[in-house]
Order: structure tokens, then C-alpha cells, then sequence
């Protein structure tokens, strides 16, 4: 059975070598055929006078905030529309792609490309997961999309998924796949 042992610098918060324990486990999970009951995560830590780099002693490196968290934070922020906020999520080479490979860099032009398509959406959300990428955290949300057509006629159950690409912090990528087109296409009676 697997066993991982890792040495960090005394100084990370509980939570953080939790988040560092669950993460090693699901690697293994994915890469190895281990039953999970067998899969041991040790954590050492040194004291900073004890671990030297470089011919110096280091401090612990920050620590990110929780992707999963983070995404949600900012889908919560976008549906109450405080872009201001909204925006501090967001790293400076932001890129959002949307069905039909339409694609904006900020969010005031997705809120004018969405006006005439619909008043208002909200998510439900059944699922996220997380999972390393090639510079940070991948994060998928999935769920159902309801809301108002332009007309106001409500709609709701329509699925969707995204996909954030996290660099540290901040959200560098988004893709968008949802029904919605689909949905509209069926609201409007044929002639």
C-alpha cells in the first residue's frame, strides 16, 4: 500500500496540511489501484532553523486560498452583478469562453453579449471538482441554470458546466457549456 511522506516547514495552518494530506490521497486514488483505507499520508514538519536552501533558512511559502472556495466565491459574486468585486477574482490575462467559441475579456462585455439572450440566470449547482492543472487548480462546476428569457418567461433545468483554470489565486480561464441555446431554440414556436 502507498505511503507518502512529506516535510514542510513548521508554520502551515491545520486546514492547509489537511487540504495537502486530501489532495496526495486523491492523486494516489487516480494513479494507483490502492483501496483508499490503504493509502497513508504522513506530514513532518521542521522547524525553521532546521531546513535550510540555498545556504538559507526559509519561512513557509504562502498558502492558497481553497480553489473550490474561490470559484464559488466568485460565481456567488457575478450573480449578485458586483463586478467590482467580481473582477478582483480575476487575473489580468482573464479569457472566458462561452458556446459557439464566443469569447470575452472582461465581464462588462459578457454582460452586454447576455442582455438580449436573457433578463437574469441562476445556478444550481450538483457538483465541483478539483483537480491540478498544468499551473495551478482546475476546478469544474456543474449544475442547472434557471431564470428569465427576455420576455420574461421563466426557465429552469438547464445544464451546465464550467470549467475555471486557477494561477495561484486568481482565475485565469473560463469555459462555459450549458443548453441554454437549446432551451431558447425550443421556446420559440416553429412558423
Amino acid at each position: 500500500m502507498p505511503v507518502i511522506r512529506v516535510t514542510l516547514i513548521e508554520g502551515y495552518p491545520d486546514e492547509t496540511r489537511r487540504r495537502l494530506a486530501k489532495a496526495l490521497t486523491d492523486t494516489v486514488c487516480a494513479i494507483v489501484a490502492a483501496p483508499l483505507e490503504g493509502i497513508t499520508v504522513t506530514i513532518e514538519e521542521l522547524k525553521p532553523a532546521n531546513y535550510m536552501r540555498g545556504g538559507q533558512s526559509r519561512a513557509p511559502g504562502r498558502v492558497l486560498a481553497d480553489p473550490e472556495g474561490r470559484v464559488r466565491e466568485f460565481l456567488e459574486t457575478m450573480e449578485a452583478r458586483d463586478l467590482a468585486k467580481a473582477k478582483t477574482f480575476l487575473a489580468p490575462d482573464f479569457k472566458m469562453t462561452f458556446p459557439g467559441a464566443v469569447e470575452f475579456t472582461t465581464l462588462e462585455e459578457l454582460i452586454e453579449w447576455a442582455k438580449p439572450r436573457y433578463r437574469f440566470v441562476r445556478k444550481t449547482y450538483e457538483r465541483f471538482d478539483t483537480t491540478a492543472g498544468d499551473s495551478g487548480s482546475v476546478v469544474y462546476c456543474t449544475g442547472t441554470l434557471s431564470g428569465e428569457w427576455p420576455d420574461g418567461t421563466p426557465f429552469s433545468g438547464i445544464r451546465f458546466i464550467d470549467r475555471f483554470e486557477l494561477s495561484g489565486d486568481l482565475i485565469g480561464r473560463q469555459m462555459v457549456w450549458n443548453d441554454l441555446a437549446e432551451s431558447a431554440r425550443r421556446q420559440v414556436p416553429p412558423s
